[in-house]
């Protein structure tokens, strides 16, 4: 057993639960770490990048298990409450599939490297600063309370994440805010959006990759996955005690910094990645 391989899977998995529902870019920390660490050069990386994404979206099903359970009944016995949320998140998850369906090829080709992913992490950090300055009216206090204008208008922000670098989670909640979303609903919708999203981003992953899965690998795999549930659960949990009391001003200077450290580990020769 490679326990040196076993410790390198165990961190990108925490780092993955860590950044994914963060307003940072799981991304760009992923490849960053995956560089200095030497983690996993060739196909089993992408297969592995699987497993830890699908590790930290089940963390989210696990902890708002209650409300989807309760939506899903809801939807079986024709409530209207159910029905309106979940044709919401289906309005806010469209516009990112259908993008990113026309524009992977390109966006791997053109997008996926240090230089594009470091500017995306600055320009990101500055428009949370904008948006933290700016007045912030609240509309809706709740996700339940949520039209599906407000859906479709996080949804199509939620576009901006194809970017890499962006942070699906740093498009949705801070979309939510300018369109008029409470932090509590902003922040909880995103969580919510990651569901259908990742799953789709996962099952077509698992597709394009099918042939690269093999049962030698299950126990590296299993480790990343466990990892990266548990910190997202720990993660999440913090994240909305956080936004309860403070503003995303914090996660602003972080990206600000974290995309100068890319530009200077590029500059410096410490990091190359290639497209996926």
């Amino acid at each position: 057993m490679d326990v040196i391989l076993f410790l390198k899977a165990l961190l990108m998995g925490v780092l993955e639960g860590l950044t994914e529902f963060l307003p940072v870019s799981s991304t760009g920390h992923l490849i960053i770490a995956g560089e200095l660490i030497g983690f996993m050069d060739g196909p089993l990386r992408s297969v592995f990048m699987v497993a830890i994404q699908l590790g930290a979206i089940l963390a989210i099903c696990w902890l708002y298990r209650e409300k989807l359970l309760r939506v899903s009944a809801g939807v079986l016995t024709g409530d209207a409450a159910s029905w309106r949320f979940t044709l919401n998140l289906l309005i806010a998850f469209l516009p990112a599939m259908l993008l990113g369906l026309l524009l992977y090829k390109i966006i791997k080709g053109v997008l996926f490297f240090p230089v594009p992913v470091a500017i995306a992490l600055i320009l990101g950090g500055v428009v949370i600063l904008w948006a933290e300055k700016r007045a912030h009216r609240v509309r809706v206090q709740e996700v339940d309370d949520m039209t599906w204008r407000d859906a479709l208008l996080v949804g199509l922000c939620q576009c901006f994440a194809l970017v890499p670098g962006t942070s699906r989670s740093g498009a949705t909640i801070i979309g939510g805010l300018f369109v008029g979303l409470s932090r509590k609903a902003a922040t909880e919708f995103s969580f919510f959006l990651a569901i259908p999203t990742m799953f789709a981003a996962t099952v077509y992953d698992v597709y394009k990759h099918r042939d690269l899965f093999h049962p030698d690998d299950l126990a590296i795999l299993a480790t990343g996955f466990v990892a990266a549930f548990i910190a997202a659960l720990l993660t999440v949990k913090a994240l909305v005690a956080f936004v309860a009391k403070h503003s995303f001003v914090p996660f602003a200077w972080y990206r600000i910094a974290f995309g100068l450290l890319v530009l200077g580990l590029w500059a410096g020769g410490v990091i190359v990645w290639q497209g996926d």
